[in-house]
């Protein structure tokens, strides 16, 4: 059966994770996937709060950038994480936001090398060998982790074309991010079979989830988080894949002026059904039976705020209430 999990995004305050980590696991979720964003909250000492609250799930660092984090530093995090629970941990990597590397100064050349490497190099060393890599971008001269013990999956976040290839080619699993439709699901997919060639991969996205007694209140939660990923220029495929008509440079405006009045209007309901499972619990349902359907192993809840979020939208998806 495909799964459910659940993402942090780095903005619930810390108190507040062991409890939502409860409730996820209670409610069924098979994955906690902890955001990296610069100038939020520190993911790996999330990981290590959501760990020590809870049995059984796992936990990803989600998606750790090679450009803010060298590929051993993010290898000594998840292999000490797994240390202390062991089968749980998952290294997901990615290029980042390119709005916060450049707000933190940070350059992010030749991605596509620079994430080929980091996949290599870090599977290297969650294996506990010693490592010699001497790359276009990264040079390790033979050290090994002191607790690497290869049970550490690596993800790759992707949607380029050319990325999503590698995803195939090189990671365990992919990830998709959030406010896609499930027609550009579905083509980011065909991408990553490409690249698979037949090699197993594991593939997973991200979809906001709103959910209320009324489809209006359900929306409302959830158009602002929308149009603040949707306005973004890269975005243009994933929204004339699902038929979507968005007008990104008001949105983009509208943002910058603070006008959440505009917002609110230009992201409407139809934005809403396209790039988001929102509404009465039968909708977020039918939402994520849609997202299954094209193929994807584990759907992931984002945007679930607070504890009631988690809970509700557990329990709409096929958890347990």
């Amino acid at each position: 059966m495909p799964e459910i999990g659940v993402a942090f995004d780095g903005r619930a305050p810390l108190a507040s994770i062991a409890e939502q980590a409860r409730i996820a696991e209670a409610g069924g979720a098979a994955t906690l996937w902890v955001a990296s964003h610069l100038f939020l909250r520190d993911p790996i000492t999330t990981a290590a709060v959501a760990l020590a609250a809870t049995a059984r799930i796992r936990v990803a660092l989600m998606a750790l950038s090679p450009y803010a984090m060298h590929p051993v530093f993010a290898a000594m995090a998840a292999a000490t994480l797994d240390e202390l629970h062991p089968g749980r941990v998952t290294l997901c990597l990615g290029v980042g936001a390119p709005a916060d590397l450049a707000a933190a100064g940070i350059a992010a050349p030749q991605p596509l090398a620079t994430l080929g490497e980091a996949i290599a190099l870090s599977r290297d060393l969650l294996a506990g060998a010693p490592v010699k890599h001497d790359g276009q971008v990264f040079q390790v001269a033979g050290r090994a982790l002191v607790n690497g013990a290869g049970r550490v999956p690596i993800v790759l976040a992707a949607s380029g074309p050319k990325m999503l290839e590698l995803a195939g080619r090189a990671a365990d699993g992919v990830l998709i991010s959030a406010a896609t439709s499930v027609k550009f699901i579905r083509w980011c997919l065909d991408h990553v079979e490409r690249g698979a060639a037949g090699r197993t991969v594991a593939k997973l996205a991200l979809v906001y989830t709103s959910v209320a007694p009324r489809s209006a209140d359900a929306h409302a939660k959830v158009r602002r988080k929308l149009g603040f990923v949707l306005r973004g220029a890269h975005h243009a495929r994933n929204l004339a894949a699902a038929g979507t008509m968005l007008d990104q440079a008001a949105l983009g405006a509208a943002y910058k002026a603070e006008d959440w009045a505009a917002v609110d209007r230009l992201v409407d309901d139809a934005v809403v059904r396209h790039h988001a499972a929102s509404g009465t619990p039968a909708e977020v349902r039918a939402a994520f039976a849609a997202y299954h359907a094209i193929g994807l192993d584990e759907v992931i809840v984002g945007g679930a705020d607070t504890p009631e979020d988690v809970r509700a939208a557990l329990a709409a998806t096929g958890g347990r209430p």
